[in-house]
């Protein structure tokens, strides 16, 4: 998001962008993406270090930032990157923490040294908190969360399960998990749940978790966008080395036209993620979040498959960079609600 850093965040952005680029090179981001636990500990601890995850809550929380511009600063260069490092998961559970008053926490989280996963989702559930059938008590939770981003090798698991009507959140180290890696690279598991010991944080979790969802939703945007930017220059290059008809296939007008529309959804996408970035602290949050989700996730499947088109078949190998761009903007859609459940949501605020 360029015309809204700050001094300080511009100097974030530019030291995550130097060490994303020294750190992941194509082969160092699939070995580490694909291969148990599917990104690097080592990695995760010297971004910590860096301040990454420090960004995401306020002074007052411990942290040194915690606006909707921080989360954009940082997923947008993740995104340039598509770097595997779980920093949505710690986003979202820091957040989601900071909220209940978990100090020491949220303390040992940002400093890297304990790395935590939120397992909401559930096999049988929609995105919707109140589908949810895990259950809470007398300190042993029952139940199975799926997709749980962040989870394989985490420290503390967050949990969100029921107990006397309501959704609460509670911790586990003990949880079961079975790891595996998302198509995207992302590294996830499913989270058993079998009379599990557990420490409850909150009785009463719903808005929190709500709150955290629409920062990780918005972190996924900036995200997108970085990603989304460095696919388009990718192709341009592409576009001008290919040879068609004795010409590099970048002269020809009709490509040039589909080149310069995908730069003009680019934009259009950076500006709604900048406008949800700005409501993240008020009560219009959830609305602006879901515009943006939305439109980003329409927009990211659509330039994955204009991207891959104009690549012809070196855009669907597994060597080819584009390729693993396309997969990470596809997954982009599907994580935390798609496009049509954010213009579901945006119908009913409206």
């Amino acid at each position: 998001m360029d015309f809204n850093l700050s001094e300080d965040r511009r100097m974030l952005s530019d030291t995550l962008r130097r060490y994303l680029t020294e750190q992941y090179d194509i082969e160092t981001r699939n070995k580490a993406a694909y291969e148990a636990p599917f990104y690097v500990p080592e990695k995760y601890i010297e971004m910590a270090d860096l301040g990454v995850i420090g960004a995401f809550v306020t002074e007052d929380q411990g942290g040194f930032g915690g606006q909707g511009f921080d989360i954009t600063t940082v997923f947008e260069e993740l995104g340039r990157a598509i770097c595997p490092e779980p920093m949505l998961a710690s986003l979202m559970s820091v957040r989601l923490l900071a909220d209940l008053g978990q100090d020491a926490m949220v303390e040992d989280i940002i400093g890297g040294s304990k790395r935590p996963a939120l397992a909401v989702f559930e096999p049988e559930a929609g995105e919707r908190l109140a589908d949810i059938t895990a259950s809470f008590a007398n300190g042993k939770l029952t139940g199975r969360k799926s997709v749980v981003y962040g989870a394989p090798n985490a420290d503390v698991i967050l949990v969100a399960a029921r107990a006397d009507g309501k959704i609460g959140l509670y911790l586990t180290e003990t949880a079961e998990t079975i790891d595996y890696a998302m198509i995207d690279g992302g590294g996830a598991a499913e989270v058993i749940l079998d009379n599990t010991a557990a420490v409850c944080l909150a009785e009463d979790s719903e808005a929190a978790l709500e709150a955290a969802f629409d920062a990780g939703r918005l972190a996924l945007c900036a995200e997108a966008v970085g990603a989304m930017d460095v696919l388009l220059a990718m192709t341009v290059d592409f576009m001008k080395q290919r040879q068609q008809f004795g010409r590099p296939i970048a002269v020809f007008q009709a490509l040039q036209h589909r080149v310069v529309d995908m730069a003009i959804e680019i934009e259009q996408c950076r500006s709604i993620t900048v406008l949800a970035a700005s409501h993240l602290a008020s009560d219009q949050r959830a609305k602006y979040v879901a515009m943006a989700k939305n439109l980003i996730g329409r927009t990211s499947v659509k330039l994955s498959e204009e991207v891959i088109q104009l690549h012809g078949g070196i855009g669907m190998t597994w060597e080819y960079p584009g390729a693993h761009y396309a997969k990470r903007l596809t997954m982009i859609d599907h994580q935390l609600g798609d496009a049509l459940i954010q213009l579901h949501k945006v119908m009913h605020a409206a």
